[in-house]
C-alpha cells in the first residue's frame, strides 16, 4: 500500500514518495531505462505504462521496478511478452513463429501498421471541427490543458473556452495568452453548472460539424483529436464518440484507489466498440452504465446534440446531483436511434483527486448522479420505468454483492466506506435531481 499523503510525502534525502511513475512506452522505438528514482527526485517501486505500437495504444500495464532498475531493453522485452497476442494480430505473425526475438525483429523492421496508415490518411481529409473546454477559476490547470491542444496533429480546429460563473478574470487572462498561438474563443456563462457551460458553447457558432469536449483537469495526447474525429469518418450513423481516459499521475493512494474502482474509463479497455439499438441484446442502453463513454473525452455531431436539446442542466458538476450529464446525453443518442462509438485510440490523461476526502466526495457524486440520471429518464418518458424495473435485480446485485463486476478490480486495501458513500449518493440522487429542477425553474432556465 502506498503511503497516504495529505500533500506530497517527502522521504529520506528529500525524495518525494509517489505510488507509481506514469509513462508512455512506444515499442517501435528505443526505450529509456526505468529507475525507482526519477531525475526530479520522485521515488516509486512500480510504474504505470501506456504501451503503444506506432502510436496505437495497446493498454495500461503495471511494472514492478527492482532496486537496480530496468534497462530499456528489459522494459521492451517485458512488454513484448505481455502484449504478444495483440502484437501477433497487428504484425501478422503466426502463433508457431511467435517469440520475443521474432517480435523484436518484426517491430524493428516495422514501417507502418493498419492503424498508423489510417491515422495518416484521415489527416489528409480531416474536416474542420471545434474543441470546447469548460473551466472555472483554475488558471494553472487550464493553461496546462490548452498547452496540450497546441501540439495536436489535427490540421484544422478552433478552441472555445467557456468561463463558468467566474469569480475573477483569471480564465480570460489565460485564454488571451493563447490568442496568438491558436484559433481560440472566450465565452462567459454567468450561471454555475457544467451543463450550463456546455450549453453556452452550443449556443455559439461553433466551427465545423463536429464538437469535441475536454475537461480543464486533463491533458490531451497529441493524436487525441485526430483519433476522436476519425471515429465518425465513414460512419454517418455515429452521432457521438468517446475515447479513453488514463491517469496523468498516480502520486497518492487516493488516485490508486480511484483507478482500482475503474477510473474515468470504468474498465472499458482498449478495444473499439460501437453501440446502438441494434446492440441492445448484448448491452442495454440503460444498464450497466456507463459502457459508452465519458464526458472528459467525448465528441458529437453538433446538430444532433442541439436537436436533443443539449445537456440536462439539472445534472452535472455544479448541480445538486453532481454528475451524469454525459451519461444522459449518450443514452439520449442511443434511445433516439443514433450510434455511439467507443474509440480508445483517442487518449487523454486526467489528474485525479489527490486526497481521500476529495475521492469520497467523488464517489458520492457518482452515486447521486447515477440515480439522478434515471430519475431524469423516467420524468421525460415514464414508460422507461418498466425497463428499469426489469434491470433492477441485476443492478442490486452489482451494488451489494462482493463478487460483482463493480468491485472486481478493487484491492483488499480499498476502503469499503467509499463504496458505502457511493450507495448513499445513490439513495439521495432522485431528490437531488428534483431539487436541481426546482432551482432551474426558479431561475427561469428550465430546459
Amino acid at each position: 500500500m502506498c503511503p497516504m499523503p495529505q500533500g506530497d510525502h517527502v522521504g529520506v534525502e528529500g525524495r518525494t514518495r509517489v505510488c507509481a511513475h506514469v509513462l508512455d512506452l512506444e515499442l517501435s522505438a528505443p526505450a529509456p531505462g526505468l529507475k525507482r528514482i526519477t531525475t526530479d527526485g520522485r521515488w516509486a517501486d512500480r510504474a504505470c505504462v501506456l504501451v503503444r505500437i506506432l502510436g496505437e495504444p495497446l493498454g495500461l500495464d503495471f511494472l514492478e521496478i527492482p532496486p537496480a532498475g530496468l534497462s530499456g531493453a528489459a522494459v521492451i522485452q517485458l512488454e513484448l511478452e505481455r502484449w504478444m497476442p495483440r502484437l501477433r494480430q497487428i504484425l501478422g505473425i503466426e502463433r508457431t513463429q511467435a517469440n520475443r526475438e521474432t517480435f523484436g525483429e518484426a517491430i524493428r523492421a516495422l514501417g507502418s501498421t493498419a492503424f498508423s496508415r489510417a491515422h495518416q490518411e484521415f489527416m489528409q481529409r480531416a474536416p474542420r471541427c471545434s474543441v470546447v473546454v469548460c473551466s472555472r477559476d483554475r488558471p494553472e490547470e487550464l493553461r496546462r490543458c490548452l498547452s496540450s491542444l497546441l501540439i495536436q496533429d489535427y490540421p484544422d480546429y478552433a478552441v472555445w473556452v467557456v468561463d463558468n460563473a467566474p469569480a475573477s478574470g483569471v480564465t480570460r487572462i489565460v485564454v488571451d495568452s493563447f490568442d496568438a498561438k491558436m484559433d481560440i474563443h472566450y465565452v462567459a456563462e454567468p450561471r454555475p453548472g457544467l451543463s450550463r457551460a456546455r450549453n453556452a458553447a452550443l449556443r455559439c457558432t461553433l466551427d465545423g460539424d463536429l464538437v469535441a469536449w475536454l475537461d480543464d483537469d486533463e491533458v490531451a495526447d497529441h493524436m487525441w483529436l485526430t483519433e476522436l474525429m476519425r471515429a465518425f469518418a465513414g460512419r454517418p450513423e455515429v452521432l457521438a464518440a468517446s475515447g479513453v481516459v488514463v491517469p496523468a499521475e498516480l502520486d497518492t493512494q487516493a488516485q490508486i484507489w480511484f483507478e482500482q474502482f475503474g477510473g474515468h474509463s470504468k474498465g472499458r479497455g482498449f478495444a473499439a466498440d460501437l453501440f446502438s439499438l441494434a446492440t441492445r441484446s448484448r448491452q442495454s442502453p440503460l444498464y450497466p452504465l456507463p459502457p459508452f463513454g465519458v464526458g472528459a473525452n467525448m465528441a458529437f455531431r453538433t446538430e444532433a446534440l442541439r436537436r436533443l436539446g443539449g445537456f440536462d442542466e439539472a445534472l452535472g458538476a455544479g448541480t445538486p446531483s453532481q454528475g451524469s450529464e454525459d451519461t444522459k446525453i449518450f443514452t439520449d443518442v442511443l434511445l433516439t436511434g443514433g450510434a455511439v462509438a467507443y474509440w480508445p485510440s483517442a487518449v487523454t490523461r486526467h489528474f485525479h483527486r489527490r486526497d481521500l476526502d476529495g475521492l469520497r466526495r467523488q464517489m458520492r457524486g457518482y452515486g447521486s448522479g447515477l440515480t439522478a440520471f434515471y430519475t431524469a429518464l423516467v420524468l421525460a418518458k415514464p414508460s422507461t420505468a418498466v425497463s428499469l424495473i426489469r434491470l433492477a435485480p441485476h443492478a442490486l446485485h452489482d451494488v451489494y454483492s462482493s463478487d460483482s463486476l463493480r468491485v472486481a478490480t478493487v484491492g483488499d486495501d480499498f476502503p469499503r466506506h467509499l463504496l458505502a458513500e457511493n450507495r448513499r449518493g445513490m439513495a439521495a440522487g432522485p431528490l437531488l435531481y428534483l431539487r436541481g429542477r426546482v432551482q432551474d425553474w426558479r431561475a427561469g432556465g428550465l430546459r
